[in-house]
């Protein structure tokens, strides 16, 4: 067995919970709406709704002392980047997060939040509004790593700079999202190992809810996608978070 797939086997025997859809915050059934293309395991899914597609996204590179930012810096400027996912399989509804990487609503989440539900029967809020919006396109997703890329139907969006380089173990990481339903909490910690290509395990703290937001470094980047946490009954501070290169090959950086 290849290391990669021992060390996932061994995360999975230790019954890592993702923080939505399959072990989620349940909320009360929504109302569903026309669209019913189900995001599968096993189909490619493009469903475009209209508008235009853009997948320019800024690829940021300020690493260094003088960049630095301090944590009420990082929520006060990328706060409204970040929003509240509300899913459903038709029966039950399921609560996650997501955030925005253009001005042009392009958004990144976990794949798992929308695993099983109708891509219209979601529902979107933006941390500054509330309006609720939807997906406008599916542009890709992957089961392996734990992510959907997908455009909301809305413009002029906040939103994140891409990391080029991931963190490294001991770096100070920030993230933003939405646990148990407490919309956009801020939480802080350290990148406390890499135990996979993308798959980094974090200090920072996140639950149910919390699957699919932003994991930024202390330079205005975002480096991860926040997923999941240790259920073994341990006390420990055990999360982990998918990193942000997972998306890149799909989005045009510049």
């Amino acid at each position: 067995m290849k290391t990669s797939n021992l060390i996932i086997a061994i995360l999975t025997s230790l019954c890592i919970v993702s923080c939505a859809h399959k072990s989620g915050h349940n909320k009360p059934q929504m109302s569903s709406h026309s669209g019913n293309s189900e995001v599968s395991n096993t189909q490619q899914s493009n469903v475009t709704r209209g508008g235009q597609r853009n997948l320019n996204v800024t690829v940021s590179n300020n690493r260094g002392d003088k960049n630095k930012l301090d944590g009420s810096k990082i929520f006060a400027k990328y706060n409204t980047a970040v929003f509240m996912v509300f899913t459903s399989d038709g029966y039950n509804g399921y609560q996650g997060s997501g955030f925005f990487i253009n001005s042009d609503g392009l958004a990144v989440s976990n794949y798992h939040v929308f695993q099983g539900t109708n891509i219209g029967a979601e529902q979107i809020k933006l941390a500054d509004s509330d309006e609720i919006y939807k997906v406008a396109e599916v542009i890709h997703r992957d089961a392996d790593e734990d992510f959907i890329l997908f455009r909301v139907g809305c413009s002029n969006t906040n939103y994140i700079p891409i990391a080029k380089y991931k963190p490294q173990v001991g770096e100070k990481v920030y993230a933003i999202g939405s646990p148990r339903g407490l919309e956009n909490t801020f939480s802080s910690g350290e990148v406390s190992q890499w135990r996979d290509k993308n798959l980094m395990q974090i200090s920072a703290l996140i639950d149910h809810g919390s699957s699919g937001g932003a994991l930024i470094n202390e330079y205005g980047e975002v480096v991860g996608i926040t997923s999941g946490s240790f259920a073994d009954g341990s006390q420990a501070n055990l999360n982990y978070a998918w990193s942000i290169d997972a998306v890149k090959p799909y989005v045009q950086g510049h």
